[in-house]
This record gives C-alpha cells, sequence and structure tokens, in this order.
C-alpha cells in the first residue's frame, strides 16, 4: 500500500472529521485508532488517518506518539503528513501543538510549515492570523471557557509561538488571494529569515484549495480538516488520486440495539440532549457520585438494560462550564476528566456486552475512551451525519460488526442524536 496522504489526528473525533472530509473529496480513507499493527488487514486506500489521543495528554507523549504514526505512514509511502488539530486550536501554553509540530517538522527535514485550522464549512475561518469561530473572535466565542484548553487569544501567531520553539510568521488573506505563487513566494521570504512555521489565513473554500496546492509539495502541514480538504482537493485536480467516491459497505445495516452516549460540555452538546429527551430516553449521571466512587456506572447499566428493546437510549455526564469548574475545583482538573471519561467507557463496554451494535458519542475526551475500552483498531468512513461527523464501520472490532459516530462537541444540528440513529441502520 503506498499512500497519497498520510494524517495523524491529536483526537478520535477530530480524526472521523478529518477523515469524513477527505471521503467526500474523493479519497479512500481509512481512519486507525493508534498507530496500526503490522498485521491489521486494511483495504486499498488512498489516505490513512491515524487517531491519537493526544490533545490534552503530556507535551513528551504526544510528541513520542505522533513520531511513531509519522514513521508509520512515511513507512507506506506518505510523502506529505498532515498534523490534524482542532478546528479551535486547542492547545495550552504548555502544548501540545507547538511541541508536536516542532518535532514533526524536525524529523520531516521542513524548512517551514503551514498551519491553519480554517474550515469555513463549519465556521471556523483565519484572517489577520486571528481564529474567528462563527462571526466572533476565538477569545469571545464558549470556547474562552473550555474545561481542559480555555482559548483566551484569538491571534493564532501569538498562541503557536508562546507553545513552539520555531519562529511564526504569518500568510495574509492578501497573499493567498494572490495565488499558489504568491503563497509560495511568501514562504520563502519567511524561510529566509528564519521562520519555520506560518499562519495562513483562509476565509472561503477558494483559500483552502490554494493552500492545499501549496502544501501537497511540502512535506508536513499543521491544520483543521479544512486543510485537509484543501489538500485532497489539490491531490485530485492534479491526477495524483483518481476521485472514488463512495462509502465502500461502510453503511451497510448491522441492526441491533441503539445507544448514545453524551460526555461533551459544550453548549451544541447540552442543547443537543435537551433536544433529544423528546424521543429517546434520557439518563443524567451524578458527576459527584462517579468521582466518589458510588455505583454510577451500574446504576446506568441497570437503567439502560430494560430499554434498551424498546428503542435507543441516551446517557449523559454532561454539565454546564459552571458545574464543571466547580467539579474540578472538589475533585482536581485531571482527576475529574479522567474519572469522568473512564465512566464513560465502561458504560459502553456494558452496553456492547448487552447486544448494542450502534454507538453514537458526543465529546472528543470521552469517543477516545470510548474506543480504547471497545478495543477498535480502525474504521471505514461512511455517510456524513453533519458537517465532519460520519458514519464509521469498526473494523477488527472484538465486539464483532458496530456502526459508531463519534463527534467533537460542538458539531452537529440541534437534532443531532436522532440525525444520527437515522442513518446508522
Amino acid at each position: 500500500m503506498t499512500l497519497a496522504l498520510g494524517c495523524i489526528a491529536d483526537d478520535y473525533t477530530g480524526a472521523s472529521d478529518l477523515a469524513n472530509t477527505l471521503t467526500r473529496a474523493g479519497l479512500r480513507t481509512v481512519q486507525t485508532i493508534g498507530v496500526p499493527a503490522d498485521d491489521l488487514a486494511l483495504p486499498e486506500v488512498d489516505a490513512v488517518v491515524v487517531s491519537l489521543k493526544s490533545r490534552s495528554i503530556e507535551a513528551g507523549l504526544a510528541v513520542s506518539r505522533s513520531r511513531a504514526a509519522e514513521k508509520w505512514l512515511r513507512g507506506r509511502g506518505a510523502r506529505h503528513v498532515l498534523f490534524k488539530v482542532c478546528s479551535t486550536f486547542d492547545s495550552t501554553d504548555a502544548g501540545n501543538i507547538g511541541p508536536v509540530m516542532d518535532a514533526l517538522r524536525a524529523d520531516s527535514g521542513e524548512a517551514v510549515v503551514l498551519v491553519t485550522p480554517a474550515f469555513p464549512e463549519t465556521g471556523r475561518t483565519v484572517y489577520q492570523g486571528n481564529l474567528f469561530v462563527g462571526a466572533v473572535p476565538l477569545n469571545e466565542s464558549p470556547l474562552k471557557d473550555h474545561p481542559l484548553n480555555p482559548m483566551r487569544d484569538s491571534n493564532l501567531v501569538r498562541v503557536l509561538a508562546r507553545q513552539s520553539k520555531t519562529q511564526v510568521g504569518l500568510v495574509d488573506l492578501a497573499t493567498v488571494t494572490r495565488g499558489a505563487e504568491a503563497v509560495r513566494a511568501r514562504l520563502a521570504e519567511l524561510s529566509g529569515k528564519g521562520i519555520g512555521a506560518a499562519i495562513i489565513d483562509a476565509v472561503f473554500d477558494r483559500d483552502l484549495e490554494t493552500i492545499g496546492l501549496v502544501a501537497a509539495h511540502h512535506r508536513l502541514s499543521v491544520g483543521a480538516s479544512g486543510i485537509g480538504l484543501g489538500l485532497a482537493r489539490a491531490l485530485v485536480s492534479t491526477g495524483k488520486v483518481k476521485s472514488a467516491a463512495g462509502s465502500g459497505g461502510a453503511d451497510a445495516a448491522v441492526g441491533g440495539p441503539a445507544a448514545c452516549l453524551a460526555g461533551s460540555c459544550s453548549q451544541a452538546t447540552l442543547q443537543q440532549i435537551a433536544n433529544a429527551e423528546r424521543v429517546m430516553a434520557v439518563l443524567h449521571l451524578d458527576q459527584d457520585r462517579i468521582l466518589t466512587g458510588a455505583d454510577e456506572v451500574q446504576r446506568a447499566i441497570a437503567w439502560a438494560k430494560p430499554r434498551l428493546a424498546d428503542g435507543p437510549v441516551l446517557i449523559a455526564s454532561s454539565a454546564t462550564p459552571d458545574q464543571v469548574a466547580a467539579l474540578q475545583a472538589r475533585h482536581g482538573r485531571d482527576a475529574a476528566g479522567h474519572a469522568i471519561e473512564q465512566a464513560m467507557a465502561d458504560i459502553a463496554e456494558n452496553l456492547a456486552r448487552s447486544g448494542v451494535r450502534r454507538l453514537v458519542v458526543a465529546g472528543g475526551e470521552t469517543s477516545g475512551a470510548v474506543v480504547d475500552r471497545l478495543g477498535i483498531p480502525g474504521f471505514l468512513v461512511g455517510a456524513e451525519i453533519a458537517a465532519g461527523v460520519p458514519v464509521l464501520r469498526a473494523v477488527g472490532a472484538e465486539a464483532g460488526d458496530m456502526l459508531l459516530a463519534l463527534k467533537s462537541g460542538n458539531f452537529g444540528g440541534p437534532e443531532f442524536f436522532a440525525d444520527a440513529l437515522g442513518l446508522m441502520r
């Protein structure tokens, strides 16, 4: 297998978002969970997205895991590797975007790396180096209160410079609108000044296409699924990949009971949970009981099992930002996050043992914990449920044939859970 494109994603839902984007653009794509084992049977594909759970872990560990993923991808012929990060650039001043970028840049020998989280389709744009979420700067959006990575600065040149050893510059929108040659000239100028990374503006889809044409001639780029879209379109338009639309059987029905798990505390997910209560049974977990050792997992399983035969159920550990902050103050941020993730993974494991074969999970950290617990090594990418969220068919899962949907907290429409289950037959 010789890959046209290799990708490393720093969480599982972001990986699904990227794999979905590449599939829609015509690339045959598989998403793996972690660096694949050498004996994992994969179909013939154009792109592999290696999913890591490295966004919020210690920076050195994120670097070592990302390096291992890059080595595997390069070994399968990938000339270009995209380090996929969140479209809201979730990363504290300690990392992990900067440290991983620095390491991959050194390993790849790249002089200057293009960096952009822009994805206009999902309302993420970059102008003069500032990231906008819809109509507001990042630091005025709800992401300013993210429980793990609060984003208080919208200027990505500053944000990346604080966590990277590499000097960071800017390729502004005026340059991008003049086309690929103008961008290349600007990168050469920046490189000549010793600048090793460049935030690049993008406001429209056509900007992503320009960026993709330039990035495809480099060995490394960093960004969200928007830059993946640009790369995919460049590979198809230049004839390096023959467009192959279709899900390759990823959407075939599996039947069986269905369940939803929500761990995200984003405003979007909280509203989606409230809307789901009109169409399915919903259980809200007590986060303090999870942290104090009470048997909240068994309560959830006992509640869910008799209801599965009557239709899908939703189990939520989600809470408002104020409630999360209070919980973290009482128990510690890391301890609280880990305990809740593992509780959701316990619930998912028990649901799978009870016959659940269609599972919708909201929240990046929750999705990572669930997929790890279920022992799923990879996915085929199927139909799109919402922008950035596809139906995924498990490859090599211990539980057997399963369909899953893994979504970042802010993704999906108001009826996301019902929409997802409508496509997961």
